[in-house]
């Protein structure tokens, strides 16, 4: 991938080019629309399994949908994919719950309160998340998605030319549900039981089709009640006395009462001549209010203060509208448009009192923001098949983000950084050009070849300044499949590919943000530093490599074993320093994102999903899932012994089984999952520490009748808290912070009903 300050070609010269070079080829069978009909599918698998038919010409395309396993035996990139089945185990009511249990997938943060969405144990920023295969919009969580609303979830451990490279670590494509083949009606009411307080959610799905026209129609409404724990241990000495200058105990309690509606719909239309047209229109809907309180006692040093209240009050909105239009072309070629635009609200207030030991008001702090994110995007891909089994495709993509921000903060009445003003103007546009060929060589091995353009201008202006930054990437892409005989059950996965990971909108920005723990001047100390972007970073880039060799079981079973390397470079990470700034008269802590080098991460993964039949003849009907992830990593410039990528574990794993009972229409299960604990050296003067982490979950299902079932689930049933700590090198002293927040089992019981 090259870094380039300008494009090599202007885009609309670079797409005449491919468009017409595209055209000269000869036209085959319509090979792309097969692939499309069998989601993708290589010629041997479209005809019956066994049988030594398989070229483009013998296809049969039926219209049931491959299942999950055979999807990803023959995807030429890796890509394992979980459907509705995998999503409605364990009755999760958060996205989050479902990917945690996936091979590869880890959440941070507290368990049963969200966190952001990684691969491979890399942090936030690394793993690209899309919606129905459209970059999710700015500021979009994973969480506000019930699982009920989605029809899969895709991920792919490297990059294609087809979506956007930024996915240094992979990509979990959230497919929203699509099911309109049948007239269908779904209700499922759920309530939970959450430390005494009860959550509540409806779920309601409606399918059907009229002639050429077919739609689903999905509605979900939720309410949660949920309460957080978190205990806080400050503590400094100086380094040449030995004496402590600090130690302080800090212990919040808080309550989220929040209520949800989300809606979304598929409509489509089967137009003439083979043509079809698909919208997607989505809202979400969130408002929630928050109180709190927090008990501070300092033994060594002066307290900001002894005891606070807090209030917050937020409301987020989103409104998407995504489209798709296929249109068939003379020869079998295919033009594929698709387009899509957003409205995203979010507001936020925050009202804080803090009070002294004698239970006097002391201190008042009010802060405010105000986001409105628009966003448009339009992609398109011209397909061509030029031989049997062998595809070419050009596409682009332009996709254009604006954002209004107002954000005010008052401390005792004074506006802060009233010189920055109040409101920020922000635009980003995105274009992008690619090409991919598609080529299965021989019934044993096919190939993939792809490069990708991408460039990204961000800009933005506030009361007394601006700033801007420009970056352009190209990614050469490589995937291969190879297969042992026309029948044999294994395989040899390759790839070799670059990806880049680019500065978000908050990183670029180098207006500050005051820490704003504390309302009081002493607020401002290492651990809780002021913030402030920088416009200077460039993406950070990367080379991959990808091996796997897979097995597949006779009874839709898999054993997969594969080795990945990331070599990284213009490395990313928030560095804290002592600074003279110019919203302060005297120094103050700043924490600043700067591209510090290079760094390499690889790893080993293993997943197996499997009935224990298929392994032990005479094994009870217990179907097994297991996956765990080994991971290394090192960062130039900072010393060891633990000089990792920023938040990444050592391994993760996960155990799961199924065990439908003979005498009764009752399925029972469990997983675990385990992250252990493990240190990282964040620089020379920082490290993080993650305690270990467990999380445990079972569920029963009893089926009813046909039409009707009755889900048991329990959650996080080890409730171990969640333990993390910071240690900070000041010059002349360190400080270490240790925080435990507590967390909480979860009851729920769900009925399911098709009508």
């Amino acid at each position: 991938m090259l870094a380039l300050s300008r494009p090599p070609l202007p885009l609309p010269r670079l797409l005449s080019l491919a468009l017409s070079t595209l055209s000269t080829f000869p036209l085959g069978a319509a090979a792309a629309e097969v692939a499309e009909a069998a989601d993708n599918v290589p010629a041997e698998k479209r005809a019956a399994p066994g049988k030594d038919n398989r070229t483009l010409n013998e296809v049969v395309v039926s219209a049931n949908r491959l299942d999950d396993t055979e999807q990803r035996r023959y995807s030429t990139a890796a890509k394992m994919v979980f459907g509705r089945e995998e999503l409605d185990r364990y009755g999760d009511t958060s996205l989050g719950d479902v990917l945690k249990r996936l091979p590869s997938v880890t959440i941070s943060g507290t368990p049963g309160r969200g966190g952001d969405i990684r691969m491979r144990g890399l942090g936030n920023g690394y793993t690209q998340i899309l919606l129905n295969g459209e970059p999710a919009p700015r500021g979009f969580s994973l969480d506000s998605i019930p699982p009920d609303q989605v029809e899969r979830i895709e991920v792919m451990r490297a990059p294609v030319a087809e979506h956007s490279t930024r996915a240094i670590a992979g990509t979990i494509n959230i497919v929203l549900r699509e099911d309109f083949a049948r007239k269908q009606n779904d209700f499922r009411p759920s309530a939970s039981l959450e430390n005494g307080r009860l959550q509540s959610f409806v779920s309601l799905q409606r399918s059907d089709s009229d002639g050429s026209f077919g739609y689903n129609l999905n509605a979900n409404v939720m309410h949660r009640n949920q309460a957080s724990q978190v205990d806080t241990t400050t503590s400094a000495r100086d380094l040449g006395t030995g004496l402590a200058t600090l130690q302080r105990d800090e212990q919040s309690r808080s309550n989220t009462v929040s209520d949800g509606l989300h809606l979304s719909s598929r409509l489509n239309w089967k137009l003439d001549g083979g043509d079809s047209l698909t919208l997607n229109p989505f809202l979400a809907v969130n408002r929630g209010v928050t109180t709190g309180d927090s008990q501070l006692t300092e033994t060594v040093g002066v307290a900001p203060y002894s005891t606070a209240q807090w209030r917050t009050e937020n409301e987020n909105t989103l409104l998407r509208v995504m489209g798709n239009w296929k249109h068939r072309l003379e020869g079998g070629s295919r033009l594929d448009i698709r387009f899509s635009a957003g409205l995203a609200s979010s507001d936020s207030t925050t009202d804080r009192r803090e009070y002294d030991g004698g239970g006097a008001l002391a201190h008042t702090s009010r802060s405010n923001t105000r986001i409105r994110d628009t966003t448009f995007s339009t992609a398109g891909k011209l397909s061509n098949p030029v031989a049997r089994g062998h595809s070419l495709a050009m596409g682009w993509e332009l996709e254009r983000g604006q954002r209004k921000e107002t954000a005010t903060t008052l401390q005792d009445g004074a506006l802060q950084l009233a010189q920055f003003g109040s409101d920020l103007e922000a635009s980003t546009t995105r274009l992008a050009a690619f090409g991919q060929d598609e080529w299965e060589i021989s019934p044993l091995w096919s190939v993939y070849g792809g490069l990708r353009w991408e460039t990204i201008r961000t800009r933005s202006d506030w009361a007394s300044g601006s700033a801007s930054n420009d970056s352009s990437v190209a990614s050469p892409l490589f995937h291969s499949v190879w297969r042992f005989t026309e029948e044999s059950k294994d395989q040899i996965r390759l790839g070799l590919t670059r990806s880049y990971k680019s500065p978000t909108l908050g990183q670029l920005v180098p207006r500050p943000t005051l820490s704003s723990t504390y309302s009081t001047s002493v607020s401002n100390t290492v651990d809780k530093p002021d913030s402030a972007g920088n416009p200077n970073l460039k993406p950070e880039l990367a080379w991959g490599l990808d091996l796997a060799y897979e097995h597949y079981l006779a009874e839709g079973g898999i054993l997969s074993a594969s080795l990945f390397q990331r070599n990284i470079d213009n490395l990313i990470r928030n560095v804290t320093s002592l600074q003279s700034v110019s919203w302060s008269p005297s120094q103050r802590w700043v924490t600043t994102p700067q591209n510090i080098g290079s760094a390499v991460t690889r790893g080993i993964e293993l997943d197996a999903k499997f009935r224990l039949a298929e392994l032990m003849a005479g094994a009870p009907p217990l179907d097994i899932r297991a996956n765990v992830s080994r991971f290394w990593s090192k960062v130039d410039g900072i010393d060891g012994p633990n000089n990792r990528l920023d938040q990444q574990p050592g391994y993760t794993a996960n155990l799961g089984a199924d065990y439908p009972l003979r005498s009764l229409p009752l399925t029972v299960g469990g997983n675990l999952n385990w992250t252990p604990a493990f240190t990282v050296q964040q620089s020379n003067t920082q490290s993080y520490t993650q305690q270990l982490k467990r999380v445990y979950d079972v569920y029963a299902l009893w089926q009813v009748d046909r039409d009707t079932r009755v889900r048991f689930s329990a959650a996080n049933l080890l409730h171990a808290d969640y333990a993390t700590g910071s240690a900070y090198l000041t010059g002349t002293g360190e400080q270490s912070v240790q925080s435990s927040a507590r967390t909480y089992r979860v009851f729920s019981a769900r009925l399911e009903i098709k009508l």
